[in-house]
């Protein structure tokens, strides 16, 4: 225990930082292999491959309500318990575990309930059409029974990686991804159950990916142990987590609305065509921007740490290294979806007439991307200090005060609206990495002054 301590808070910050986020890195690919997967084998089922793609596409808005609940607790928690475990409190932090793995037990018993019972509705509302709502609704009732096994793995694994077990954290999701693939093709194919199968063969995944992960935090190799006598949902330790969470939680529920927006706004103006096109273009961007994100999750650690133990100096080493990495591989993956953007798509459908659509639309919708390696750093190093407040500004701004207005604007400027739709991303993302650059400039100073303060 005393050697991981110790290693957060003085090994060299360029080997920590690659000890710590290659692991983060591949986890995160490979969490996105869950719906990457499901979609890859939906978009090439015979006949009706564009349609069921479609449809589970519009799930997605569900899907990132559900990753969104459990950010609100882990990526608030977690780095609370990160701040503790700076100051020598691992009493506190491992309150901090228990209280928060209550509350996502709670969370997932109510979003079970509301899903099963509206699904339909919501898939509705969110841009299924008569001919994809068939696919959309066949993928999510199976999808809901698992909500707690989604919770648990998201929530609980971000307090492995807070303690630094970035290795064991990427263990969790592997265990899980790769039953993914295995159970995939069974089920979708072998079974013929099609898109039910995908969803069913997601959420036996997502369950064995939590059981290691209780395992490990209720074992003697965890620095943070999960105890009974640590589960009451005290709201003195559970206000502030979801203060700090709020911020991820905005971003990621924010998705969902935004998700919906723009599938109202193509189906008005394109169709399934341009609503299929939507899916895979934001397949991309996750996909894409994953490595960046894994990134900023194996720095968390670092700056939580070191901002409770009152290390100026190191906080600020650890953020300018983020910076730099994360920056130069948004530039980077820019480049490369600018040069081959058919190579993008071409992995989620081979129907020619979604592929060349889909292929003018991610140049369009990816084109603000190179500059996002700032939002990236900046937002998570926010979380890392605690700043709820900070954090939760540049989530609304980006979404609500500039991308959510413009996905309705930028049809009326455009002369194409469609492509006005898809052009309403990269204007947000240059607006709101612009604000965030700014506003962190301030922030980030003042935070340093305080725990350069001698304490009273």
């Amino acid at each position: 225990m005393a050697d991981k301590k110790e290693m957060l808070g003085s090994a060299p910050i360029g080997g920590l930082l690659l000890r710590l986020a290659l692991p983060t890195v591949l986890a995160q690919l490979i969490n996105m292999l869950y719906n990457v997967v499901d979609r890859i084998y939906i978009g090439h089922m015979p006949v009706v491959g564009d349609l069921a793609l479609t449809g589970v596409g519009v799930c997605m808005p569900i899907l990132m309500i559900v990753s969104a609940f459990a950010a609100l607790v882990g990526s608030g928690g977690a780095p609370r318990a990160s701040i503790f475990m700076g100051k020598g409190d691992t009493a506190s932090a491992e309150r901090t575990l228990g209280a928060c793995f209550s509350l996502q037990i709670l969370v997932s018993a109510i979003l079970t309930a509301v899903l099963v019972i509206w699904n339909r509705d919501f898939l509705l509302a969110f841009g299924a059409s008569e001919n994809t709502i068939g696919y959309a609704t066949e993928y999510m009732s199976v999808y809901a029974l698992g909500t707690v096994f989604v919770q648990l793995t998201l929530g609980m694994n971000a307090f492995i990686t807070a303690q630094g077990f970035t290795g064991t954290a990427m263990i969790s999701v592997i265990v899980g991804a790769a039953a993914n693939i295995v159970l995939d093709p069974i089920f979708i194919y072998a079974l013929d159950m099609g898109t039910r199968g995908a969803a069913l063969a997601t959420i036996l995944s997502q369950a064995l990916s939590a059981v290691w992960i209780l395992l490990f935090l209720c074992s003697r190799r965890s620095l943070l142990r999960l105890r009974a006598r640590n589960l009451s949902l005290a709201p003195k330790i559970l206000l502030p987590c979801i203060a700090l969470g709020t911020a991820t939680f905005i971003m990621q529920a924010s998705e969902s609305v935004i998700a919906v927006c723009f599938n109202s706004s193509l189906l008005a103006y394109g169709g399934d065509v341009a609503v299929g096109a939507m899916t895979i273009l934001t397949s991309v961007m996750q996909f894409a921007m994953l490595p960046a994100q894994g990134i900023a999750q194996g720095a968390q650690p670092i700056l939580s740490y070191n901002y409770g133990a009152r290390n100026a100096d190191r906080v600020k080493r650890t953020y300018w290294l983020l910076l730099k990495i994360c920056l130069g591989y948004s530039v980077a993956i820019w480049a490369a979806v600018m040069l081959f953007p058919g190579a993008f798509v071409s992995i989620f459908n081979s129907k020619a007439e979604l592929v060349t659509f889909a292929t003018t639309a991610l140049r369009i919708y990816f084109c603000g991307m190179a500059l996002f390696g700032i939002q990236i750093a900046c937002q998570m190093t926010f979380v890392s200090l605690g700043k709820a407040g900070s954090s939760v500004t540049v989530a609304v701004v980006r979404k609500f005060v500039l991308l959510l207005p413009l996905i309705y604007l930028m049809p009326h400027l455009a002369s194409d609206p469609t492509v006005g739709v898809y052009m309403a991303e990269p204007i947000a993302d240059v607006l709101a990495v612009t604000f965030t650059a700014i506003l962190f400039a301030f922030r980030f100073k003042r935070a340093l002054r305080q725990i350069e303060e001698p304490t009273k």
